[in-house]
């Protein structure tokens, strides 16, 4: 069988990253994210149901630095993915498929996230 010259597919290295892929990939990683948290959020739970010395042990590492640094990017995370998912109902829906309302619906999911975080962090005391 005879081999054809075809041409590649454009490799990360080469491809313009735009956006829509960027909040592709940020969708996904926060996903994943996500998963992991609530693998904290259920230990945080068990050692809440567990004892009040398990609950201070644990909450002892979630009120550090590092804790809260988690805390907020799992904040972040769930408002990114909720916003973005939303987003991606307007588009199963057929609704802001062109190029420039899906720009700016893109802008739009990062900056709500970011408000909707810091307003939570605040109201919330975390910081």
């Amino acid at each position: 069988m005879e081999s054809v010259k075809r041409p590649l597919s454009p490799h990360l290295q080469v491809y313009k990253p735009q956006l829509t892929s960027i909040l592709s990939i940020i969708h996904r990683g926060t996903g994943v994210f996500l998963s992991l948290g609530s693998l904290l959020l259920t230990c945080w739970l068990v050692a809440l149901a567990t004892s009040e010395q398990a609950f201070g042990n644990i909450q002892q590492h979630y009120s550090t630095w590092y804790g809260k640094v988690i805390l907020v990017g799992f904040i972040f995370s769930f408002y990114f993915h909720l916003c973005n998912g939303i987003r991606h109902l307007f588009w199963d829906a057929g609704q802001g498929l062109e190029i420039s309302t899906t720009y700016k619906s893109g802008y739009a999911v990062i900056a709500v996230s970011i408000i909707m975080t810091a307003v939570t962090v605040v109201m919330g005391g975390v910081l």
